[in-house]
């Protein structure tokens, strides 16, 4: 995946249909062609205007605000913060899912939370307690895994959390299939969870 600019819209490592009966086909055509292209290009533009943050990574943009030009502020982290999110929470969905099953991940959701249903609440609670569009996210500080929140296409990356998990619940992520139903379409969420790949960002312990 290309990590800087300029950025470019790399195929998903799925078939769009890949992940029904959970996320539709066409939710995600839109979702990947449509709305992911046009943070790319807006950032891309935004980018071709700053030149000292060309050679940056995606995560270095998003965890060092300061060094973007503060007339350009906004609209770079907005747009970097769409390009980071969306590619974030594809990757972190697959067809091929088995469960989450026992190694660092298991050991430190049981630590954070007793167990995985316990986790499944907390993290869809969060998900609905998002007022109007943002994300939740499962995290880790260096110590243990937490759940938060961002609003809009703000990153946890500012904040010091290693990403693990996120979850889109702009309405265009679900409105197509679930409607205004945000708890169906997050519990559908959690059956297409790569836990594979939750796991390897854990251990990697750094941001994808």
């Amino acid at each position: 995946m290309d990590n800087k600019y300029p950025f470019v819209n790399t195929p998903l490592r799925y078939p769009y249909n890949a992940l029904e009966p959970y996320i539709d086909e066409k939710t995600m055509i839109l979702h990947h062609d449509r709305h992911l292209q046009a943070y790319i290009d807006k950032l891309n533009l935004l980018m071709s205007e700053c030149r000292q943050l060309q050679k940056l990574s995606l995560q270095d943009i998003l965890k060092n605000p300061c060094r973007i030009p503060e007339e350009k502020r906004r609209d770079v982290i907005n747009n970097a913060g769409g390009v980071y999110n969306h590619r974030f929470y594809f990757n972190g969905m697959s067809p091929d899912c088995h469960g989450l099953e026992r190694g660092a991940l298991h050991r430190k959701m049981s630590e954070s939370f007793t167990s995985f249903e316990n986790f499944k609440n907390e993290f869809t609670n969060a998900a609905m307690s998002v007022f109007g569009s943002g994300y939740a996210w499962l995290v880790y500080d260096g110590k243990k895994l937490k759940i938060t929140t961002t609003k809009n296409q703000d990153t946890p990356l500012c904040r010091g959390f290693i990403p693990i998990l996120n979850i889109d619940v702009w309405e265009h992520a679900y409105y197509l299939k679930h409607y205004n139903d945000r708890k169906a379409y997050i519990e559908d969420f959690v059956k297409a969870v790569n836990w594979a790949m939750a796991e390897k960002r854990l251990c990697n312990q750094k941001s994808f």
